[in-house]
């Protein structure tokens, strides 16, 4: 998405920026490794954009939900722990929750995979089933990951 909008907003910021991109340009004369900081910022992005579809697609948006917060718990308490930031009892309740919380979620989405699948109800967690479901985004046809056959 970078790339694209680096070329939608060329023609505005020539409008607006004025003579200060042409003459930025001239006081370069070899601006390519700013175009490659550009360019790969884009390629980063569409990475991890990909990754995130991939995560939701093998796993749930739920379970992508409860990672990301994680995260979050897990760089405040390292922050704390290296670098000695401070850190409010507000927020080690916050984190010592949020460890809770994904802890056991973790837990009940374990024990929901070990009870035997009643026909016709949805399976938790979505478990590929062949190698076809491991490629992201290849089947649009969700309905033979959600219900068992």
């Amino acid at each position: 998405m970078a790339p694209f909008a680096t070329m939608i907003l060329a023609l505005p910021a020539m409008l607006l920026e004025g003579n200060g991109i042409l003459e930025w340009l001239s006081n370069h004369p070899y601006p390519w490794s700013a175009l490659v900081i550009i360019f790969s910022s884009g390629v980063l992005a569409f990475c991890l954009n990909f990754s995130i579809f991939y995560v939701i697609h093998s796993t749930s948006a739920v379970t992508f939900n409860v990672a990301g917060n994680l995260k979050v718990a897990v760089a405040v308490l390292v922050s704390w722990m290296i670098f000695r930031n401070p850190i409010s009892y507000l927020n080690a309740v916050g984190c010592a929750v949020t460890l809770v919380g994904c802890t056991f979620s973790g837990y009940v989405r374990h024990m929901l995979s070990q009870q035997p699948q009643v026909p016709g109800t949805p399976r938790t967690p979505r478990t590929p089933r062949s190698k076809m479901e491991l490629l992201p985004l290849v089947n649009d046809k969700l309905e033979d990951k959600l219900y068992q056959v």
